[in-house]
């Protein structure tokens, strides 16, 4: 790790990703490690829209939004690693191996992110990352994605 670690906090994330409510699945991103590594924070509350149909009665956040809360944590630590906040930075999946689900995440819980850089280098167009989801020290999820990263530079503000 390099002796200067980031973060960034839910304004800065805005600044980074295009996703909104209610598909913005990350609430913080701390241990930035260039684009190495990073760890993103999620608090799961029974207010988010899936809950309702998965499963009444029973709240448990889907896989795929798991994963989901894991690549949106890899396009923060991009952004910052790159510094490249108020671009037009757009990630999209190529695919996903790997996929294991361990654990029941559900409202309440605390979802830690935890990603790092498997493959890509700065201009590079396809990264490919590894990253766990974790909850009160279990694994909750594992995978590896890749993604095409669409580097438009020119700021928008």
């Amino acid at each position: 790790m390099s002796d200067t670690l980031k973060s960034a906090d839910i304004q800065l994330i805005q600044r980074i990703l295009p996703h909104r409510y209610p598909f913005l699945l990350v609430d913080k991103v701390v241990d930035i490690d260039g684009y190495k590594s990073a760890r993103g924070i999620k608090n799961v509350t029974m207010n988010e829209p899936h809950f309702q149909g998965h499963f009444p009665g029973t709240p448990i956040m889907p896989g795929v939004t798991i994963i989901e809360a894991m690549a949106q944590t890899a396009g923060v630590m991009l952004g910052v690693g790159f510094d490249v906040v108020d671009s037009e930075l757009l990630i999209y999946f190529m695919n996903i191996e790997k996929a294991k689900f361990r654990r029941k995440v559900v409202p309440g819980d605390v979802m830690e992110m935890h990603v790092e850089t498997l493959r890509g280098k700065q201009g590079g167009k396809i990264f490919k990352f590894g990253g766990k989801a974790v909850v009160d020290g279990e694994t909750a999820a594992e995978a590896e994605f890749s993604a095409y990263v669409d580097w438009t530079m020119e700021k928008t503000t």
